[in-house]
């Protein structure tokens, strides 16, 4: 063989071997979820924007781009495919804005800890001049982030390393949606609202989900990461006594969303992850926050994974990291009023200072069903064990949560479904 031949073979065999592009990979903007795979399946199953015509298929740089291709929230069949990082806290030449650009009506952090400081102010609600310019700075804020997502829309990211960063996605009264292979990160309000009378001492309360359900229905969430990567709450200065919180959720399902998945995702570095019903006394959340959380892993979250109210929520082959630095972890898994929680197969990892009875908490809840839990590579009760550690500030816990899941994939040992997740769980990971 001569040199020229040695070198276009060369040549041939680098092009053979190149990776193939992201826009080369499998298209999953028109995938719908597989019948029996959870909650979503159920009543028609979820099929988001599979339908769109080709007028309706969008390839999203940044957020000008977005908010065109989410069309305010419209019913219209749509597919928006991410591409790259796109930072919600950009102006309309895309240029980024921080909170200071935000600020208005002379706001000022500095200033309303002086106005509000419970030593002077006391107790009562912050009213006056500092709070209507925290709500006016909220207000613009709130313009560019909440970003409405309406019926049968599918958003997905393209290639492994699609970001939706800044944004809180709003599926309010929106009927099939998948949301797909994205990263969501920070979240981040600018201005936290002081409220004295929270938890006794008074706590900071924040406004923004990355993804927040209301009235929504049919929604797949799917492949997803979602975190506080940028601006960890525990870096954020104590304030008042209190940690001056700059995140809320990573995940609400509230006031009557209804058959909802979420599989293959995961949450990180957070304190609060997923809220499944938000209110005791939300009686209309009855029959419905139907939900399945399946194949998901929990890493550093510090309490809400998740918390339940009134729903029915099947909770199965997912993974919880607590790392050997936590000291601030709460619980895992919240029973909450009239909640019924169908937990199976999930395996759980933390360090030695934090136990079994550690895992559950309970809020007037009255049942959990569970079976084929690992704790730490050892197989528990974790429902014996919260009854026999809790009972004195706790009422015992019945194994009957009334009903049965039909609707899912594959079960899974938690030992096995432990692996698949460490390993699959996340945005750019779909296989």
């Amino acid at each position: 063989m001569t040199h020229r031949q040695i070198a276009m073979a060369a040549v041939l065999l680098g092009l053979l071997c190149v990776p193939a592009h992201a826009d080369d990979a499998r298209d999953i903007s028109r995938d719908t979820l597989a019948p029996n795979d959870g909650w979503a399946a159920a009543d028609g199953g979820t099929t988001g924007g599979s339908t769109a015509d080709d007028a309706h298929v969008f390839t999203v740089r940044n957020r000008s781009e977005l908010v065109r291709a989410l069309d305010g929230g419209s019913s219209t069949p749509k597919i928006i495919r991410v591409a790259g990082t796109i930072d919600a806290n950009t102006d309309d030449d895309g240029d980024h804005l921080d909170c200071a650009d935000y600020a208005t009506d002379g706001y000022g952090t500095s200033k309303y800890l002086a106005a509000y400081d419970p030593r002077t102010w006391g107790s009562a609600k912050p009213s006056g001049p500092q709070e209507e310019a925290r709500q006016a700075s909220a207000a613009r804020q709130a313009e560019r982030i909440e970003l409405a997502v309406g019926s049968n829309t599918t958003i997905v990211g393209l290639g492994s390393s699609a970001v939706l960063k800044g944004a809180s996605l709003r599926l309010q009264g929106a009927n099939n949606v998948i949301v797909r292979n994205l990263e969501l990160r920070d979240a981040y309000d600018c201005f936290p609202v002081w409220q004295p009378n929270t938890g006794g001492l008074g706590d900071w309360k924040t406004a923004y989900d990355n993804i927040w359900l209301r009235g929504a229905t049919h929604v797949w969430i799917d492949h997803v990461t979602l975190s506080d990567k940028g601006h960890p709450d525990e870096r954020e200065p104590t304030y008042f006594g209190r940690n001056y919180l700059r995140h809320d959720g990573l995940l609400d399902i509230t006031n009557a969303s209804d058959l909802v998945t979420v599989s293959w995702s995961r949450f990180a570095d957070h304190d609060k992850a997923i809220l499944i019903g938000n209110g005791d006394t939300a009686t209309g959340d009855r029959g419905k926050l139907r939900v399945t959380l399946h194949h998901n892993e929990f890493e550093s979250v510090v309490q809400r994974a998740p918390r339940v109210r009134f729903g029915q929520v099947h909770l199965y082959n997912n993974r919880y990291v607590v790392p050997a630095g936590a000291h601030d972890y709460r619980y895992s898994v919240g029973v909450s009023t009239e909640s019924a929680i169908h937990a199976e197969n999930n395996a759980f990892h933390t360090p030695g200072h934090i136990e079994v009875a550690d895992l559950v908490k309970s809020w007037n809840g009255t049942a959990l069903h569970q079976s084929g839990t690992l704790f730490n590579g050892y197989p528990v009760d974790l429902l014996a064990i919260h009854n026999a550690y809790n009972s004195g500030s706790e009422r015992d816990l019945t194994a009957d949560v009334g009903w049965t899941p039909t609707l899912h994939t594959k079960t899974d040992s938690a030992a096995t479904a432990d692996r698949a997740v460490a390993h699959g769980a996340g945005a750019g990971r779909i296989p």
